[in-house]
């Protein structure tokens, strides 16, 4: 291995990976990434704890029901109390909430809408608020109809409920295939997000590598036996191959524990949220062959290459302007003031996410995806939606054309800042060693 880059990606690969924390983060990772899967399920699937509310409805359009419901509500006699004894009450009993219904003058429900009031030991929750909005606008709304003269009940058996279903038609010979534009969203939005972690992360590794070679004197010797070119080039993909190591084992981990957890100690959280129906989310049961059919409509093939290519893509871009900004400054604090212009296409990217997951195919994620600086991540919240494989082709080769322009100009920067020391840096600096 006489090959100078070959040697500078071994010992930036194996100076990392034998650390503590590579191992530390490697193993956590997994375990954070399964929690944010697994823990809202279990938080959403754990009872509340049951309410006692206190009503005091003076316009009588509740009507007290018999049983236990996620909150008791125990009614007081308008006659015989006001909203001031009821405060009182509230303060000296166990009960946690009060909820007032005044009446208005001939019974305006536009008045009673706007005045009714909670009061509680403690901020009412809003599932309580929920919970009470439901209750007294269903109530409200039946006695505007049988004050009108109509029947509630033929209202509710008018209401029908519409749930449609989306297909995307098959080119030539193809069978017409199920949309999953929810399941679509949801992957595409995830895979961005992760593409500028491990850009920004990883990146940011290889400017602290150099400035840290940089202010230790090391570089000093480094340099005596290679070009700054391939000291560059070594320390940005012998990094790169510690994020795809590290990856492909989260990556592993992540479904193992996923799949343990999930399969053996809280199998029913899947099976209750795979049949959620119109009372849990508002949605229509999933079945087994719909869920098939939309992880079908879905090339995973194409995302999953799709994600590799665009990680490689974006870290190499991206770290190679990192490590020209590391040679140009002696310490980490000095950074902030390069790293913000820098990162702003990719914070760009992320705040018009959810822009382009509502039209992937508008002209804003379409430029999105052409622009080398946020096509990494636009273009990975769009491959989920099947777009013209053309589009992906022409994104893919603008991002390697500008990567190579890019190392162009970062080892100009590079090969003159690596030795430059004790002087602040400026972007006019900068400017002129590009130009030399």
């Amino acid at each position: 291995m006489n090959n100078p880059i070959l040697l500078i990606i071994q010992r930036e690969f194996l100076s990392r990976v034998r650390k503590r924390t590579f191992l530390l983060v490697t193993i956590l990772g997994p375990l954070v990434f399964a929690a944010l899967l697994i823990v809202p399920g279990i938080l959403a699937s754990m009872p509340e704890e049951d309410k006692n509310v206190i009503v005091l409805d003076e316009a009588a359009l509740i009507v007290p029901e018999k049983g236990k419901n996620e909150y008791q509500l125990e009614y007081l006699d308008p006659r015989e109390n006001d909203l001031g004894s009821a405060k009182k009450f509230l303060v000296e009993s166990s009960y946690d909430a009060l909820l007032y219904i005044p009446t208005g003058e001939n019974w305006d429900p536009d008045f009673i809408k706007n005045n009714i009031l909670l009061f509680g030991k403690e901020d009412p929750s809003i599932n309580m608020v929920q919970f009470l909005d439901g209750v007294v606008e269903d109530r409200l709304n039946k006695e505007k109809l049988l004050r009108n003269g109509v029947d509630p009940e033929v209202v509710a058996q008018s209401t029908t409920q519409v749930s449609i279903r989306s297909y995307t038609i098959g080119k030539d010979d193809e069978e017409d295939q199920q949309s999953a534009t929810g399941l679509k969203m949801g992957l595409g939005y995830l895979a961005g997000v992760l593409i500028y972690f491990f850009i920004f992360l990883y990146a940011v590794m290889v400017m602290r590598g150099v400035i840290e070679e940089k202010s230790n004197r090391i570089v000093e010797v480094i340099i005596s036996s290679v070009r700054p070119f391939q000291l560059m080039m070594g320390k940005i993909l012998g990094i790169g191959a510690v994020g795809v190591a590290q990856f492909i084992i989260w990556v592993v981990l992540s479904g193992g524990v996923y799949f343990v957890v999930t399969n053996f100690l809280f199998p029913e959280m899947i099976a209750t949220q795979a049949a959620a129906g119109p009372e849990g989310s508002g949605l229509n049961p999933v079945t087994g062959f719909e869920i098939y059919d939309q992880l079908r409509a879905i090339n995973f093939p194409l995302i999953l290459s799709g994600f590799v290519f665009y990680f490689f893509g974006g870290y190499f871009l991206y770290s190679a302007m990192f490590a020209a900004l590391g040679s140009a400054i002696d310490q980490e604090a000095d950074s902030q003031q390069f790293m913000m212009p820098v990162t702003v296409p990719m914070i760009i990217a992320l705040v018009t996410a959810a822009n382009v997951i509502q039209d992937p195919n508008g002209d804003l994620a379409f430029w999105m995806s052409m622009i080398p600086f946020t096509s990494p991540i636009s273009m990975m919240i769009r491959l989920p939606f099947g777009i013209p494989i053309w589009e992906v082709i022409l994104s893919g080769a603008i991002l390697i054309v500008t990567f190579f322009a890019m190392v162009a100009l970062a080892s100009k920067i590079y090969r003159v800042g690596i030795l430059m020391y004790g002087k602040k840096v400026t972007w006019k600096e900068l400017y002129k060693w590009l130009k030399h």
